[in-house]
């Protein structure tokens, strides 16, 4: 009996976000090896929304005779000639929707919503995606599974750290509302004077003048432009922290990958995954007073630092994206058998 066979959406369209983009490659990558028992067939060609998506993938998807679709993203045809998997990594546009475009909602209340009635199963990163899933969208709980994401090895291998004049905490990501970099910059503005410690933050500097305002001749918010990830992990191995304020993550991949490279995490509550469980400071969502203590801590304290080093490292050890493949694989078995 000749192997299943399994098409993997391994398209990188520039609607997918960085850690999106990171999921597909990884699991485009890693799955021929961790699932021999499948035959794998990716489609990488084309983009979202128009007829690449709504014609010529469903035509490749018919011609290649597959008996299982993994779409690794929320983009999925409305016509899907196989049984389809589909992987929804969070609901943020709907659980904060003033934040985007007005079109995004709509979009997700009805094809996402009905992707996910047709979908033989739902993946997800965190069972708090799952509620929203079930709220939201409508999505049956029993269709739904959870596999935490992975963090690459080049994380967790011993690098010079990143070189600077100053102590700096570090914020990775980009820089959309919910992300909640205005509590970041004003707990960081709150330290006191004697902490010259500056900000980094990956991406350019759209701040519209704010950096400059906040800045001083003892501390300063840089802007770091593209980092790549070797240089990324240069940039965690030095930091004294990453600090994560974002309102809500799917998965928030900058935490594990700091926790792999032996950076403390600061992170809102709301925004940390059930993987990473007790392996960050929290603080609450908005809550500048509490974040500058938390970051008064990890800056004087050695002794918290050091725990929240070991703490981060041992999390990171156990998720790594081999485990994601293979629960993904597990969940082809599931549906195909």
């Amino acid at each position: 009996m000749s192997p299943a066979r399994v098409g993997l959406d391994a398209r990188l369209t520039r609607q997918l976000s960085v850690g999106m983009k990171t999921y597909t490659r990884e699991l485009v990558a890693r799955l021929p090896r961790v699932g021999p028992e499948f035959t794998f067939v990716p489609f990488a060609r084309g983009g979202n929304f128009g007829w690449e998506e709504q014609v010529r993938l469903p035509l490749a998807i018919a011609r290649s005779r597959v008996d299982l679709v993994h779409f690794l993203s929320q983009y999925v045809p409305v016509v899907v000639p196989a049984r389809f998997i589909v992987t929804i990594h969070d609901l943020i546009h709907l659980r904060f929707p003033q934040y985007f475009k007005s079109k995004v909602r709509p979009y997700y209340e009805t094809l996402v919503r009905w992707t996910c009635a047709r979908a033989a199963r739902v993946i997800t990163d965190d069972e708090r995606t799952v509620e929203d899933l079930v709220t939201l969208l409508g999505t049956r709980r029993s269709k739904i599974r959870v596999i935490p994401l992975g963090v690459a090895e080049t994380f967790s291998r011993a690098v010079a750290p990143h070189v600077a004049p100053r102590p700096y905490l570090l914020y990775v990501g980009n820089h959309r509302q919910h992300k909640d970099l205005a509590t970041l910059f004003t707990a960081w503005s709150a330290l006191p004077p004697n902490l010259s410690v500056d900000l980094y933050v990956t991406g350019s500097d759209d701040f519209g003048g704010e950096l400059e305002r906040r800045n001083s001749p003892s501390r300063a918010i840089v802007a770091l432009g593209e980092v790549g990830s070797d240089e990324l992990v240069a940039y965690y191995a030095g930091a004294r922290a990453l600090v994560h304020p974002s309102l809500r993550e799917g998965f928030g991949l900058p935490m594990l990958e700091a926790m792999a490279a032996g950076c403390p995490v600061l992170a809102c509550e709301d925004s940390l995954p059930g993987a990473l469980d007790s392996a960050a400071l929290t603080f609450k969502a908005r809550d500048t007073d509490g974040l500058r203590a938390l970051l008064e801590q990890i800056l004087t304290d050695q002794g918290t630092r050091e725990r929240s080093v070991n703490v981060g490292v041992e999390a990171a050890a156990r998720l790594t994206w081999d485990r994601c493949a293979r629960a993904t694989a597990d969940v082809y078995r599931e549906v195909l058998e």
